[in-house]
């Protein structure tokens, strides 16, 4: 808001000539005498006064609007986003659904259900997010980070989760048929009911993870697997795992 003061009446044109010192001065003392004339008479005009707290109370108004509507521009958003992930339903590569799913995760929006089998994520943060009955079947989850995810009935057949953070997430009666977990960090992760069968899980950090009732352990392979729960290499083994390294079965 503009400060106005009110400005003292200048003198008259005589007296303020007589303190102009040299002659040539006196033209342009003469324009800044009038310039003072007139921005005294503004400076008693009510008018102006009013003007400025009209436009004071219009930036007020504005800042309530913007915060107002802050709701439907999140929906917009939203919106946005998912036009944006389904439009690349059933296709190659990222086309977006990187930032789209973060996003949308970022805003704590539910991503049950959300099919992004074959796309490209590699390096995807979804970090608690809820991925109920998603399918990422045949996804590039490379160096992802989906950990305390819910990843509950999901399809994960033939996915890529090397090296990926899967820490404290629920594959919870997921099918991991075929997976990649080689070098992914499963800590205390729960893979109750999860189908294992031809899984990687070579070099996986397995620290506290919960196994019992997987579906599936049928030619799932862990060699290699890291701080594994006592008894689990056996357990799986004796359910059709393998144990095999880069030269063949141990």
């Amino acid at each position: 808001m503009l400060v106005r003061e009110k400005k003292a009446r200048p003198k008259p044109w005589p007296e303020h000539k007589q303190q102009i010192g040299r002659r040539w001065m006196v033209p342009f003392q003469a324009i800044d005498w009038v310039w003072d004339w007139l921005a005294y008479g503004l400076s008693r005009w009510a008018f102006l006064e009013v003007l400025e707290y009209a436009s004071s109370l219009s930036v007020l108004v504005a800042v309530i609007f913007y915060y107002a509507e802050s709701g439907d521009r999140k929906k917009q958003k939203h919106y946005q986003a998912w036009q944006v992930i389904n439009t690349a339903q059933g296709k190659g590569g990222s086309g977006g659904r990187i930032e789209a799913l973060q996003e949308l995760n970022a805003d704590h929006e539910p991503l049950v259900g959300v099919d992004a089998s074959g796309a490209f994520l590699q390096g995807i943060r979804l970090h608690k997010a809820n991925l109920l009955r998603c399918d990422l079947s045949s996804a590039d989850l490379r160096m992802s980070d989906l950990s305390n995810a819910n990843l509950d009935n999901a399809e994960f057949v033939s996915a890529n989760l090397r090296v990926a953070n899967l820490h404290g997430a629920s594959f919870r009666d997921a099918d991991l048929t075929g997976a990649d977990f080689n070098g992914a960090d499963l800590g205390h992760a729960d893979l109750s009911g999860a189908n294992l069968e031809n899984a990687d899980l070579r070099n996986a950090v397995l620290n506290a993870v919960r196994y019992g009732g997987a579906s599936s352990m049928k030619g799932a392979n862990v060699y290699g697997v890291r701080e594994a729960p006592e008894g689990f290499v056996k357990w799986a083994l004796g359910r059709g795992a393998i144990s095999a390294g880069v030269g063949g079965v141990e």
